[in-house]
């Protein structure tokens, strides 16, 4: 039931935002969504299955706006992952599901769904199994970000292929590009007047030039 299960996810986000996770009932999560509560257990197995649903779509959905954002046109490897960095951090700021995800740091008022043992699924139910699926950890998630980041712009220089400064080396690339998202991050947790778009350039013109470089000397060795 793709239609209840949406459902379901988003009453659930809803109710994230109003009050503590510990305090979130799955009753009231399936009245919301305007299903049954037997509906709500079918889909996701028990409430720590409804945790990890939530998260899983929170990262899908911020893994889908990387590489759109990252894929827009620009003359220069700046131009795509400055806008990304901002992006980020406008996420990172109004999404505090994103922000626990990404930063490994939930308070008690997300949710925190106790890892899952290795193993077979526990679950005899196609949906329920889904859920067992969990999200991501911080380390897989911007692993996800740099190579979903890296494969939208290297293919979007490749379709601008007369645009200045578009072309950059290749060994350098996956490191601007987690550059910039490690700088978002930093940045959404402490962040600083000048505004993330002027760091992250700037720190990227360093980049560019001081990773470049020695992959160039080293493959000619």
């Amino acid at each position: 039931m793709p239609a209840a299960r949406e459902a379901l996810l988003d009453a659930a986000a809803r109710a994230v935002g109003e009050r503590p996770w510990s305090a979130v009932r799955m009753v009231d999560v399936a009245r919301a969504a305007g299903v049954s509560r037997q509906t709500l257990y079918n889909e996701f197995g028990s409430k720590d299955g409804l945790a990890r649903a939530l998260l899983r779509r929170e990262a899908d959905a911020f893994l889908r706006g990387v590489e759109r954002i990252a894929a827009l046109p620009g003359d220069t490897v700046a131009d795509r992952l400055v806008p990304l960095a901002e992006w980020t951090v406008d996420r990172l700021t109004a999404r505090p599901l994103l922000r626990g995800l990404l930063t490994g740091c939930r308070d008690t008022l997300l949710p925190a769904p106790p890892p899952l043992p290795d193993g077979p699924p526990r679950r005899t139910v196609p949906a329920q199994r889904r859920a067992d699926g969990g999200p991501p950890d911080p380390a897989e998630l911007l692993a996800a970000v740099r190579k979903r980041s890296l494969a939208a712009v290297a293919r979007a220089g490749r379709q601008q292929p007369g645009a200045g400064g578009t072309e950059a080396d290749p060994d350098g690339l996956p490191v601007l590009c987690e550059l910039a998202v490690r700088l978002a991050l930093s940045y959404a947790i402490a962040p600083t007047g000048d505004g993330v778009g002027a760091l992250v350039r700037t720190a990227l013109g360093a980049g560019e030039s001081g990773v470049s470089g020695p992959s160039r000397r080293a493959g000619g060795r």
